[in-house]
């Protein structure tokens, strides 16, 4: 393996305009990058999060340049990070800071590790995390060095897809509108 194949990768990825979040050697020959979306650049395809063009834009670029710097491997695999996104460096947690995260200390504060919270910005080069236990509301503080693991944690909505007003359908005689209670009717033919 040529050395500074991780810089080919990066500079691959962020040549297209995309964040290089992860790149892993995994078992077989596999090479695995994770990818996301940069926010504020417009892509050809609007989303708010990595879809399957972005990754073959970066697949096919990726194995001409690293055809070209001789890096070694047998499969690529290039995904996006996911709704549970690591946070691994000071411009992530600037990034997502006001969101809620899960973050794994590597010592103990208190008894746990695993603390979920809102993101906040510290003192300096510090971090804070907004989070509730045993019914009060409490701040840890922390630096990046001490954190073992940090996640966006995924907001799920399993509801679908609601628009803000019923749809506008006329109703047809005796049969409610959407979000309208049906008229009662006497009679056999509604007379």
């Amino acid at each position: 393996m040529r050395p500074g194949w991780r810089e080919a990768i990066e500079r691959t990825v962020t040549g297209l305009h995309y964040e290089l979040v992860d790149v892993e050697r995994a078992a077989r020959g596999l090479l695995r990058v994770t990818i996301d979306r940069l926010p504020g650049h417009v892509y050809p395809v609007e989303s708010e999060f990595v879809i399957v063009e972005d990754c073959e834009l970066v697949t096919r670029q990726l194995q001409y340049s690293m055809e070209v710097d001789g890096v070694d491997y047998a499969r690529l695999e290039v995904s996006s990070p996911g709704l549970d996104r690591p946070l691994k460096r000071e411009a992530d947690f600037a990034r997502f800071e006001g969101q809620a995260v899960s973050v794994t200390l590597k010592l103990p504060f208190e008894g746990r590790k695993v603390f979920k919270g809102v993101l906040g910005k510290g003192a300096e080069d510090g971090w804070t995390l907004a989070f509730s236990a045993k019914n009060l509301d409490q701040v840890l503080g922390f630096t990046l060095d001490e954190v073992r693991e940090a996640r966006l944690v995924p907001v799920l909505d399993f509801k679908g897809r609601r628009s803000s007003k019923p749809a506008d359908v006329p109703a047809a005689e005796g049969v409610a509108a959407p979000g309208e209670v049906p008229a009662a009717t006497s009679g056999v033919n509604g007379g």
